[in-house]
Formats: structure tokens, C-alpha cells, sequence
């Protein structure tokens, strides 16, 4: 069925196909997000990477993480593009740049102030304008693309997704328990749902995919199950 869909799929008409991927961190869905973008032949909107450019640029700029005012002003005065998967700040390719630790330990503190996510928000808006896109994080299909054709909120329980991560970071030569990651997990999953903007949440109009027991294939599957659906409805709006 898939095959059928994925090669011969028609563009709808005069309409811009946007698919959200939210979920709880370990869930899987940047690997589920890239893969759909790729089937489908949309873009890949890594939003990840644009709040890690936001925070890259700030700390070479010598800007204290805890000066909220001066991180709000810095985000509302860059220039960010994503572009052939490569992220630009201020037109620098910064897409190596921002994978340290030194980024990753900061990047929460941009996260948690309002007026950086809207304007990163913005930014993301103005990318997606005019492209079918696959965007996958937190709250894309919540506060970022409340209109979203297509809006799926995979998770699943917290043990399944710490022991996913663990043979992760097992696959890279890292050893650590699943209690150790488990507690960290569960710290992040309460600071994402206590976020003052942009928490962590299923859109009211989102399919929830509970992934424990499936092999990445059968979840694979599912996404582009509702995806399908979520097109065939666009396509008979259109024509109504």
C-alpha cells in the first residue's frame, strides 16, 4: 500500500502540506520524522538544530545564559536559515558547531524564556512557508503549527524509552544504567510539561501513537498510515 502511496503521490493543489511530530524526548521521532520527510520527498525541518544555533550564537557572543532580556534581543536580531540540512546563523554555516556539550548543557536556558521560542517560532514559520515539511519536537503541532494538515504525538512509556536510550548510547560505547537514565528522563519530561510556553503536550487534533513493543518499521508504518489519511482528507477539502 505504502509503495503505491510514497511513488505516485500527488501533490494537493495550491496547498501547503505540513506534518507535525511531537513527543517526549526518546520516543523516536526525529529518526520517524527524517525517514517520512525522506519517503515522501519533503523537507526536513530540524528544529532542534535551530534553538543549538540560536544558543551556539549566543555564546560566542559572550552573552550570560541566565540574562534572559539580552538572549530575547540577540534571538530577535539573527538571520536563520535551513537549507540542504544545514543550519545558517547570520549566514555562517554553523551545522558542526553546534553538536558540543557546551551548546547542548545551554541550550534549556533559551528554551524556557517565551519571547526566544516565539521568535524562533517565527523563524520556523517563515522557513516552512510555501514547502511540504516534516517538522518533529515538543510543541510543533501545539504553538508552532496549530494549523498543521497532519499531526502525530508518538511516545511511549518512560521505561521503554530509557531503555531505548540506554542501547543507544550502548551502540556509541557509553555505559550507563537504565535507573541513572530513567531519572534524568523523567526530570526532563517534568520540565517539559511544566514549560511556561511551548510545554510539552498532544495537539487535541493529533493521532497518538504508543510505540512500546513495535520495531521502528511498524511505527514507520503507522506514521505514514495516518499520514495517508491525513492527505486523502486534504485532498477531498480541496475538491469539495
Amino acid at each position: 500500500m505504502f509503495d503505491r502511496f510514497l511513488i505516485n503521490r500527488v501533490r494537493v493543489e495550491n496547498c501547503v502540506l505540513i506534518i507535525t511530530i511531537d513527543g517526549p524526548a526518546g520516543a523516536g521521532k526525529s529518526s520517524i520524522a527524517h525517514q517520512v520527510a525522506d519517503r515522501l520527498g519533503f523537507d526536513f525541518l530540524d528544529t532542534g538544530a535551530m534553538y543549538r544555533a540560536v544558543t551556539y550564537g549566543a555564546l560566542s557572543s559572550d552573552i550570560q545564559m541566565d540574562d534572559a532580556d539580552s538572549l530575547s534581543r540577540f534571538a530577535a536580531q539573527i538571520q536563520l536559515r535551513w537549507c540542504d540540512q544545514k543550519i545558517l546563523l547570520n549566514g555562517i554555516d554553523v551545522s558542526d558547531k553546534i553538536r558540543t556539550p557546551d551548546v547542548t548543557k545551554a541550550i534549556r536556558f533559551l528554551a524556557d524564556i517565551p519571547a526566544v521560542r516565539d521568535q524562533l517560532s517565527q523563524h520556523m514559520r517563515r522557513i516552512a512557508d510555501d514547502h511540504d515539511i516534516v517538522t518533529e519536537g515538543r510543541d510543533q503541532g501545539t504553538e508552532v503549527f496549530p494549523n498543521a494538515q497532519c499531526k502525530v504525538f508518538l511516545t511511549a512509556t518512560p521505561e521503554e524509552r530509557a531503555r531505548r536510550r540506554q542501547q543507544q548510547l550502548a551502540d556509541a560505547g557509553q555505559t550507563l544504567s537504565v535507573e541513572e537514565i530513567l531519572l534524568a528522563q523523567n526530570q526532563r519530561d517534568l520540565e517539559d510539561r511544566m514549560r511556561a510556553v511551548g510545554r510539552l503536550r498532544a495537539a487535541s487534533d493529533a493521532v497518538v501513537i504508543q510505540s512500546d513493543g513495535l520495531t521502528p518499521d511498524e511505527v514507520l508504518e503507522k506514521v505514514l498510515a495516518t499520514v495517508e489519511v491525513c492527505i486523502e482528507r486534504q485532498r477531498s477539502n480541496v475538491s469539495d
